[in-house]
């Protein structure tokens, strides 16, 4: 129960740092506004409740020196998965710490940057926040008091990580992992449309097609020597007329 219970909070926390750093990538964009500064606001404050929720479980469990070694396995790996959530939220909390003193909403100091990204966001965040339709404050500190919120935040967020690293000893190079790598690109995961960017896949040609190209393209080279050797024999048997009419 305790195993399953903290791969459902992990994936949890999963979704909601994936929605945060899509979000992120939007900033200084045509698709930032106020709405998306809010949304980055409630997604990070709820990745950081599931980033408490997980470290206190997850700490528990390995400090249990009842639980079999099978078990121990299992709960390191998840933590270090953990971990690597954590590093990945912390790298983009302070993204958007720089790219919000850059792109102010209120008072703009400079023109958005066009990057091809259109659309609403909003999308996003009800998905991390597990709601249908996301709510709005007209929250005019949004360029104030929520960059001075984040940078508070990005320091609870150093200090929850080292102090990871010290209450738990668990050395990521020596957890083995449960499936090969790249597996999950292997999978057939069915990819849907995002608020700000259309994701798609292209699936692979099938063998039989590309076997087919590869016989045109050796067709085409045997008929390219062909006509080449064509060539050069009817120069040297011009040269040869020429020579002896001479």
């Amino acid at each position: 129960m305790g195993k399953e219970e903290c791969k459902t909070m992990l994936d949890a926390l999963n979704k909601v740092t994936a929605c945060y750093r899509h979000l992120v990538i939007a900033l200084g964009s045509t698709s930032d506004s106020q709405n998306l500064r809010e949304e980055l606001k409630k997604t990070r404050k709820k990745a950081q409740e599931l980033a408490v929720a997980n470290r206190t479980k997850l700490t528990s469990l390995l400090k249990d020196k009842s639980i079999s070694k099978e078990d121990r396995a299992e709960y390191e790996r998840l933590w270090v998965l953990f971990s690597s959530s954590m590093e990945l939220l912390e790298v983009d909390m302070k993204r958007s710490l720089e790219i919000g003193q850059e792109f102010p909403i209120k008072v703009p100091t400079r023109h958005f940057i066009q990057t091809g990204m259109t659309g609403s966001t909003n999308a996003v965040a009800a998905r991390a926040m597990s709601v249908q339709n996301m709510k709005y404050e007209a929250d005019s500190n949004i360029d104030t008091a929520d960059l001075r919120d984040l940078q508070t935040e990005i320091t609870q967020v150093t200090q929850m990580v080292e102090e990871m690293e010290m209450k738990v000893q668990v050395a990521p190079w020596a957890v083995v992992a449960k499936q090969e790598a790249g597996a999950e690109l292997k999978s057939n995961m069915s990819v849907g449309n995002s608020s700000v960017g259309v994701i798609s896949i292209c699936e692979e040609e099938p063998k039989d097609d590309e076997s087919g190209g590869a016989r045109e393209g050796r067709s085409a080279s045997i008929g390219a020597v062909v006509v080449f050797f064509v060539i050069v024999g009817v120069a040297l048997v011009l040269g040869y007329l020429v020579i002896n009419m001479s």
